[in-house]
């Protein structure tokens, strides 16, 4: 079994986040700001985090490979 890259996993936690973005601005400008859009905010925060440390990860395998 192959291992994903942190590449393509940083890419699906980042479009999670802008996913659930969408989704909270649209929740927000419906509803107001209750308890489940600060939610949604929250997963779009921790799937933005994520997919930022995938990244730096990525390329910091990426160049410890060079050396």
């Amino acid at each position: 079994m192959r291992r994903q890259s942190p590449l393509v996993s940083s890419f699906m936690y980042i479009l999670l986040g802008v996913v659930f973005t969408f989704f909270a601005i649209n929740y927000v400008s419906d509803n107001g700001w209750t308890f489940f859009a600060y939610l949604i905010v929250f997963l779009a925060t921790i799937d933005f985090g994520t997919g930022i440390r995938l990244l730096m990860l990525y390329f910091r395998l990426r160049r410890m490979k060079k050396k």
